[in-house]
């Protein structure tokens, strides 16, 4: 009889191991020994913490200790052998872990080989791994991960020699480190795991595990900087497992020590920042089943000779690896290939998929070439993968039909063929074997049809279906009656002109997310829509409904029925208490908006372009709100108290509306806004030294696009935008307001595109910073009283497309500039309504009393002081003479004095004119 590899009899060995612990039979040789009880129960007092009771049957009427949950006794001589007490909830632990911290009362466990901890929190007030576990002399098993420790991984583990499994690993990200991992050369080890411990110290880790030549399992993802050390003779005989995933070694793939581990049987390299050209050794490495290479950060140049040679290959992973090359000439060409799962996704592969794919893979389960750059067709010999359960060809360039052999991949779970060039009639012979299949995804093929007979019973179930832009109408397809289970559905822009069926809140009751946007639906909405209390995410937009908005379902949390033609008042309860993203943009919503408003907390709401009427609530308590747009309605309030309780603004549109106030200096404390726009309201008063917070103003692309239906007035028009990316304009509009003053130095960020200011009653001079924000697109300061000189900066702005600096009362020449003269080229009235300007492009040259030059503007200041005297003089004479007027007619003794005076002086004067005629009457003969 042919012996047993010593790596599968010590595989054996741990799986016994494991499968004998989870299932704890009682001994049959007699109660466990006095002081191991009594070990156990000090080991329990340390215990603060047992949400799920796993140790309740550990307690004093329970003489026999090796009837507890968790532990093993010997059948032999009764001591205890296997301490098992790992956590059994791995998805969420904290609900059932252990909490308090692990008791050296352990240690008179003399006999105990099997310790196993792990995802507990027994770490105890300092949070360091306890150094007494490195004395238990018979310990062959030890499992500590997922425990929240930190500090040093204690030496003193290299006390343990017997034992084969250690895993220490830390995928908590705790501070777990070890600076030498020398003691690791004592232990026969079989198993290593040290994941996530940070070893970037340890740089001679490789030639301390070659020093273990036991080992058949080494895992040492996240721990690492460098692999590319030297190792004249490899002991590593026996290693069948080697995990270096996620550790930043950046040094060529060709410098690594672990090529010529022909024994190895999975190797996985995941996120390691290893480029450069495969080693010629891979092609020796015949025993290997499983490789992963994916996620690489630099272009990994394979060897195609080499691959062609892994015949025993089960699973390769090359993801995300950014490579390239005729995906036909990468695969392994074997007879009796035993490949079972292909990710080759996200790369930059080409060449065209042969139609006798299937041959010698007829175990492929998962097959994923998604997003490369794949022509021809899709491959009819598709239905030779008979074990087939995962296809993705989505994101390439194929084209033609799908031929109907895929209908005959009966164990297919998951379809993906979207963001393709497929086209012809997908008919119901192409679904007929299909009745495996749970997911779908058809999207973004323009020119597919999805034509089934009336009356056709679907043979599967769907839980996910997306047929985004395909032909699927112009009636609502009939056949997702009968998928009751699914839980997300996109049949966006797929040419239904049809209402929503009677079954459609019945059906979908079950359903997260349902998207049918850019479609002609017509008809109400349904009436029990409140009855889909699953549904968390409903997009209707651009369709043609009609009527008013029911209740909505309770766990609602995003809405979108823009651009249809509702109608009627908002619902005075909205029903759904989580609704975070409300748009209802672009209908005929009429009356006032509910109170109940304040409710929701809402961060999205988009009510603009309805016919809205009255005060826009306000709510008792500041809200998080990224996104307001009101624009277009007939609202009204004070911009303060919506500031006030509208915290956190990204976007502010308010614009042509009945909105008053002013502008509040504490606008500029909005860090994230980004787009304000207050045009066509009645705001006044001064502008604040800034309108957008300066540290959040220049949106990073890399962070994330964020898109929005909006309206702006910039370049001199007004602009809709629709699934706008906003991340890449910053745009300030408070143009047609009642503004007045100065426009502050500082008030333009950098990063803006769109200034407008147009049709105000702002005065004083152009701030000469705004010539400094070199993004600016658009500027309009049109239709106010601005006066002096245009800045020269202005010509400086290289972006800059539209300028209306017309009707002011500027003055001086014209910068010049081929930005500027290419402006007024385009527009030429920029600068109308300004007589004091001159120079070129207008036809009025510019001469020493129309140019200001050499003091001017000191002249100017003296001018206007003399006007200021002369109108203060004015009123002054004016006031006196009413003062005087006023006494006279309101206090009797004075009037009486005034008239006496009056008549003394008109009787001498009149004797005076007399005397004086008579005489000069007397004299006039004589001559």
């Amino acid at each position: 009889m042919k012996p047993m590899h010593p790596s599968g009899a010590v595989f054996l060995l741990l799986i016994v191991a494991i499968a004998n612990s989870l299932h704890i039979q009682p001994v049959t040789g007699g109660a466990c020994v006095p002081h191991e009880r009594e070990a156990l129960l000090t080991f329990k007092w340390g215990i603060t913490g047992d949400p799920a009771s796993r140790l309740a049957s550990w307690h004093q009427g329970e003489q026999d200790c090796c009837r507890w949950r968790g532990v093993r006794c010997s059948n032999r001589t009764g001591h205890v052998v296997v301490l098992h007490l790992r956590n059994p909830q791995v998805d969420n632990p904290d609900q059932t872990a252990l909490s308090g911290q692990i008791s050296p009362s352990l240690l008179s466990l003399h006999h105990l080989r099997r310790l196993d901890l792990s995802l507990n929190n027994l770490s105890g007030p300092s949070g360091v791994m306890p150094e007494f576990l490195g004395h238990f002399k018979s310990l062959r098993y030890l499992n500590l991960s997922g425990m929240p420790f930190s500090g040093r991984v204690p030496p003193q583990l290299g006390n343990l020699s017997k034992l084969h499994y250690l895993d220490v690993s830390n995928p908590l990200g705790r501070s777990l480190y070890s600076t030498d991992i020398s003691w690791l050369s004592n232990l026969p080890l079989r198993f290593l795991n040290m994941a996530w411990v940070n070893l970037a110290t340890a740089t001679d880790w490789a030639h301390v595990v070659n020093m273990i030549p036991y080992l058949e399992v080494i895992r040492l993802p996240g721990c690492l900087t460098s692999a590319n050390q030297s190792l004249p003779h490899l002991n590593l005989t026996n290693l069948e497992v080697l995990d270096l995933s996620w550790n930043d070694f950046l040094h060529p793939v060709a410098s690594c020590w672990f090529w010529n581990l022909t024994s190895l049987r999975y190797l996985e390299l995941v996120h390691t920042g290893l480029y450069g050209q495969m080693p010629d050794a891979l092609g020796a490495m015949t025993s290997l089943q499983v490789l992963k290479f994916s996620e690489s950060v630099s272009s990994i140049d394979i060897m195609m000779a080499s691959m062609k040679n892994l015949c025993n290959l089960e699973i390769l992973d090359l993801n995300e690896s950014n490579m390239n090359g005729d995906i036909i000439e990468l695969l392994p060409q074997c007879s009796n290939g035993k490949l079972k799962e292909l990710h080759l996704g996200n790369n930059h592969f080409t060449g065209v998929l042969p139609d006798t794919i299937g041959r010698g893979w007829s175990s492929l389960l998962i097959l994923e070439l998604g997003n490369n750059q794949l022509t021809g067709h899709v491959p009819s010999g598709m239905d030779m993968l008979s074990n087939l359960r995962i296809l993705d060809l989505s994101r390439n360039q194929l084209t033609g039909p799908l031929p109907s052999e895929i209908g005959m991949l009966s164990n297919l779970t998951d379809m993906r063929l979207s963001n393709n060039n497929l086209s012809g009639v997908i008919t119901h012979e192409h679904f007929a074997g299909l009745a495996s299949l749970r997911s779908i995804d058809l999207s973004n093929n323009k020119d597919l049809k999805i034509e089934v007979r009336p009356g056709w019973l679907p043979p599967f179930s769907l839980e996910f279906a997306a047929f985004r832009s395909c032909k699927m109408g112009p009636l609502f397809p009939v056949w997702l009656q009968y998928q009751v289970d699914i839980y997300e559905l996109d049949i966006t822009n797929t040419s239904i002109f049809d209402r929503l069926p009677d079954w459609f809140a019945t059906t979908f009751s079950n359903a997260r997310y349902l998207y049918m946007y850019n479609n002609g639906i017509n008809g109400t909405l349904p009436t029990n829509l409140k009855n889909m209390t699953s549904l968390q995410a409903l997009n209707l937009y651009s369709n043609h409904l009609t009527g008013q908005i029911p209740q909505l379902p309770i766990n609602l949390n995003s809405l979108d029925i823009s651009l249809n033609n509702l109608s009627g008042p908002l619902p005075s309860n909205f029903g759904a208490t989580n609704l975070n993203v409300l748009y209802l943009s672009s209908n005929q919503i009429t009356g006032h908006i509910p109170q109940s408003i304040c409710k929701l907390n809402l961060v999205e709401l988009e009510l603009d372009n309805n016919r809205l009427e009255g005060e826009f609530p306000q709510c008792s308590e500041p809200r998080i709100t990224r996104r307001l747009i009101l624009c277009n309605n007939m609202l009204s309030g004070k911009l303060e108290e919506i500031l006030r309780t509208h915290i956190e603004l990204e976007i502010l549109n308010l614009a042509w509306n009945n909105f008053t106030g002013t502008i509040p200096a504490s606008i500029m404390n909005i860090e994230g806004l980004y787009h304000l726009n207050l045009a066509g309201n009645s705001i006044s008063g001064g502008l604040p030294n800034s309108l957008i917070g300066t540290n959040r103003v220049v949106v990073d692309p890399l962070s994330g696009v964020d898109t929005v239906n909006i309206s702006v007035t910039m370049k001199g028009q007004v602009r809709y935008f629709y699934n706008f990316e906003t991340c890449f304009m910053v745009s300030i509009d408070l143009s047609s307001n009642h503004l007045t003053g100065r426009i502050p130095e500082d008030i333009a960020p950098l990063g803006l595109e769109n200034f407008n200011l147009s049709r105000n009653n702002l005065t004083g001079q152009i701030p000469e910073k705004i010539g400094a924000i070199q993004s600016l697109e658009s500027l309009d300061l049109s239709g106010n009283k601005i006066c002096g000189e245009i800045p020269q900066s202005l010509s400086n702005l290289t972006f800059l497309s539209f300028l209306n600096l017309s009707d002011n009362n500027l003055t001086g020449r014209i910068p010049s500039g081929p930005q500027l003269d290419g402006i007024f080229t385009q527009y030429p009235h920029i600068y109308d309504g300004n007589i004091g300007l001159c120079g070129n492009p207008l036809q009025t040259n510019c001469t020493s009393n129309s140019e200001p030059k050499h003091g001017d503007q000191k002249i100017d200041e003296d001018d206007s002081m003399v006007l200021r005297l002369s109108f203060g003089l004015g009123i002054g004479y004016v006031v006196g003479l009413w003062v005087v007027f006023c006494v006279i007619l309101f206090k009797r003794s004075w009037r009486l004095a005034y008239f006496q005076v009056f008549d003394k002086a008109f009787d001498k004067a009149y004797v005076f004119l007399v005397v004086t005629w008579a005489t000069w009457a007397r004299k006039a003969p004589n001559h």
